[in-house]
């Protein structure tokens, strides 16, 4: 059933047909469409441009389908159609004749179609940040578990400095917080309805579109129309959230990889969440971790092409944007799935503290505590610093650490050696001691941002209204 035909003679070629269909992508709205047409045709029958008769009647055949739609899953398998609105449509017309014709009065696919991608793209933020609540429960619970397990720190990939792995751990929950928050920004500029727009001017039928946004949802009404029907602003914002959010775990998966190579030994995966080799029968690789590590990367592709179709449109709907649901569809799919398998990763890690602490004797990570100690005896950091590089080339080139070095070999570079300084070279502990300043990894300063942590994650279930993670699989 073709929506446009009157201005048209004769056959379309049928490559053209299939080129520009968009009902195999878009039937994923189908709900959609059929409550924003129940509660648009709901109001014109208020505002008396149809019979109140008319409107209940249109009203029970789109129920009628959605019902149908419900209680088929593959309702959709042999159905052909060019869009989703022409296929309500013309099933509309099968339920209950042609009176399913007056449905389209005073609007248009173009903000009917708007509208379906907002309430879809609403939906679809509170799912991600649902599961991003979820991997930050996981992150909150391995750093609980493992407060007092020191880590090497690097910088450069390179050994700096040593920190609590909870600390480590607490710095990805920080990211995840503020994609948390990146999403409710774009929730609230997503949470506006364009219906009563039409094609690009507004409507001529008198309906109250406030009242209507309110039926469906919506906190506020777009205030122009021309603008209402081409934005697709959300759509992009919403694919930047996703992709820096993909861009956090894929920053986190590279960690785990790494760390979980026999060459660094920090952690183990679960075997759920790794993969053989089919010809080296010693293998565990971390597939799931690679994987959010590639999909990030298409993650910025849907952003990328997305901005692209954007940027040369001229102002009104332009058929180039039935591009956007290959973009937001694939790039929520892809997202929501990598997050909640990134949980569930993080959640079942096995931690190997005394590999960890061995790593922490190699690589100097407390030369810095060792400059900073000559300089509360008065040195000039400068100095300090030149001081202890010039210790740990030469414990380099003798293949030795701050422990096994003399006390006299050491004053030949650093004259205020002592016992003192010695056991600042080694230990980490009390390098972690040291860095006690609000947001420092020292063992206090960690306490109290696990608490913190805590708090905003009660904070945002409270406010996603979440069940306890025991109870969520019953509701």
């Amino acid at each position: 059933m073709k929506l446009w035909g009157g201005r048209f003679a004769g056959k379309r070629d049928p490559l053209f047909e299939k080129f520009s269909e968009s009902f195999s992508l878009d039937q994923r709205l189908i709900l959609y469409d059929l409550r924003v047409n129940i509660a648009y045709v709901q109001e014109l029958g208020r505002a008396g441009v149809l019979l109140r008769r008319e409107a209940s009647g249109i009203a029970k055949g789109l129920e009628a389908i959605t019902r149908y739609v419900r209680s088929h899953p593959r309702w959709a398998e042999k159905e052909t159609a060019e869009d989703v609105h022409s296929w309500v449509e013309g099933r509309l017309e099968k339920e209950i004749g042609v009176l399913a014709r007056k449905l389209r009065t005073g609007r248009s696919r173009n903000d009917l179609v708007a509208t379906e991608t907002r309430l879809y793209a609403k939906d679809a933020i509170r799912a991600l940040q649902k599961s991003a609540v979820e991997a930050l429960e996981s992150l909150l619970e391995q750093a609980r578990c493992n407060r007092d397990v020191i880590l090497p720190g690097f910088t450069h990939l390179q050994p700096a400095q040593p920190i609590l792995f909870s600390h480590y751990l607490l710095a990805y929950a920080e990211m995840l917080l503020r994609d948390v928050s990146r999403l409710e920004d774009c929730y609230k500029r997503t949470d506006e309805l364009p219906m009563g727009a039409g094609a690009l001017a507004g409507t001529s039928y008198p309906i109250d579109r406030v009242r209507l946004g309110r039926d469906l949802g919506f906190s506020r009404v777009a205030q122009n129309s021309l603008d209402a029907t081409s934005d697709r602003d959300f759509v992009c914002e919403l694919l930047f959230a996703c992709s820096l959010m993909l861009t956090h775990l894929s920053r986190l998966s590279e960690d785990f990889i790494i760390y979980s190579t026999p060459a660094f030994g920090y952690l183990d995966l679960d075997d759920a969440y790794a993969t053989g080799s089919s010809l080296m029968p010693q293998k565990k690789n971390a597939d799931t971790l690679e994987l959010i590590r590639g999909k990030s990367a298409r993650m910025l592709g849907k952003l990328t092409s997305m901005m692209a179709v954007l940027k040369g449109l001229p102002l009104g709907y332009d058929r180039d944007l039935q591009e956007d649901k290959h973009a937001l569809f694939d790039g929520l799919d892809t997202a929501l799935e990598s997050l909640i398998l990134a949980g569930r990763v993080i959640r079942t890690i096995r931690i190997h503290p005394e590999k960890m602490k061995q790593a922490t004797a190699l690589g100097f990570l407390t030369a810095t505590e060792v400059a900073d100690a000559l300089v509360g005896r008065g040195v000039p950091f400068g100095q300090a610093h030149e001081q202890v590089g010039k210790l740990v080339k030469y414990c380099v080139d003798r293949n030795t650490t701050f422990s096994e070095i003399t006390m006299e070999e050491a004053r030949t570079l650093i004259p205020l050696w002592d016992k003192k300084l010695q056991e600042v070279a080694v230990s980490a502990g009390l390098s972690l001691r040291k860095k006690n300043v609000a947001g420092g990894t020292a063992p206090q300063r960690v306490s109290r941002q696990l608490v913190n942590m805590e708090q905003a994650i009660s904070q945002l279930k409270k406010n996603l209204r979440l069940l306890p993670r025991g109870n969520r699989n019953r509701s």
